[in-house]
């Protein structure tokens, strides 16, 4: 095992921001880009990215961003664990939307990533996704956050 050597900054700043996402229905959308721009006109150079989204039928991941069949199998993951034709209570908004509650509560509403140097520490294959859990397009509202030092 080997460890680096511990870095230390004075938090001196916090920056928020509002990021609208139009979705096309159920699947993923690559946020990655959007939270380095963010980073990149804070000026963020050491501290942590928050991500987080303001909806109950819609979540976030940290995936693999390299081979699109891994996102695939998720998607059919999550629809295995919440599928529509179980017998929900709550249906009033159609038969999507109680298995699009339960899969974000599987999922994450609030990511926290490092970040150092202004650059996000993502693994080498790894990217932010919104997961759109209902099967219409919606436009989703995505809060980012930097706390640390510019």
């Amino acid at each position: 095992m080997s460890r680096s050597t511990p870095s230390a900054v004075t938090i001196n700043t916090i920056v928020t921001s509002q990021l609208a996402v139009p979705t096309h229905g159920m699947g993923f959308v690559d946020i990655t880009a959007d939270a380095e721009a963010f980073l990149e006109e804070a000026g963020a150079r050491e501290g942590t990215l928050t991500v987080f989204i303001r909806h109950t039928s819609a979540s976030l991941t940290i995936q693999e961003n390299a081979d699109p069949t891994v996102l695939d199998d998720l998607q059919s993951a999550l629809k295995r664990a919440a599928p529509e034709d179980a017998p929900w209570t709550h249906d009033t908004e159609g038969s999507d939307d109680m298995p699009a509650h339960v899969k974000t509560m599987l999922t994450s509403t609030s990511l926290q990533i490092p970040v150092q140097g202004g650059e996000l520490l993502l693994g080498s294959w790894q990217a932010i996704y919104l997961i759109e859990h209902r099967r219409k397009p919606h436009r989703r509202d995505i809060v980012l956050q930097f706390i640390g030092a510019i």
